[in-house]
């Protein structure tokens, strides 16, 4: 899968760095590897709405609790979930740890609605894993921006609603 993602960014001409790691689950655990590595940590949701007729692919700053609530107002979607790993193999072709945004390379039929937190997005350089989850790849804003549009995807960035300190949070899943 990670050769279809390189081969990609060759063919069009899209600068990375690439940082090997230990198979990692969480964007925590992805960050101890990155310290001193450029880029910003996200962590990223995968979500549907109550009926799974919609799906997002939530890109966040690591340290924001969402509130799926408010974001699934946002978006029209009443009462976000996180969607199965059967829809993430369908939709984006990928497994829990290597959910991403570069994942969207997968979405062929532009299925999956790309969402991205405007905090995380006022970075000069993302940190995307390249469909697996033993690499991270780190994109400019600029370049991870064109491969969206190469996709056939256009994100939506707004500042992601947070839960308040001690409002209990639905279990994040993550990548």
């Amino acid at each position: 899968m990670e050769e279809k993602m390189i081969a990609f960014l060759r063919e069009h001409a899209i600068p990375y760095q690439r940082v090997e790691h230990p198979p990692v689950y969480t964007s925590a655990e992805s960050g101890f590897y990155l310290q001193n590595a450029p880029g910003e940590e996200g962590k990223n949701l995968f979500l549907t709405d109550k009926k799974g007729r919609r799906t997002f692919l939530v890109l966040s700053l690591e340290r924001k609790r969402v509130d799926l609530k408010a974001l699934g107002d946002l978006l029209g979607a009443p009462k976000l979930k996180f969607a199965s790993e059967e829809r993430l193999a369908e939709r984006l072709g990928v497994t829990p740890g290597a959910v991403d945004a570069l994942a969207v390379i997968n979405d062929v039929e532009s299925k999956v609605e790309l969402v991205i937190d405007a905090d995380l997005w006022r970075n000069e350089a993302i940190r995307s894993h390249p469909l697996v989850n033993t690499a991270t790849l780190i994109l400019a804003r600029a370049d991870l921006e064109r491969f969206f549009a190469l996709t056939g995807h256009t994100p939506l960035i707004v500042p992601l609603p947070e839960l308040s300190a001690g409002e209990p949070s639905a279990p994040e899943a993550d990548a």
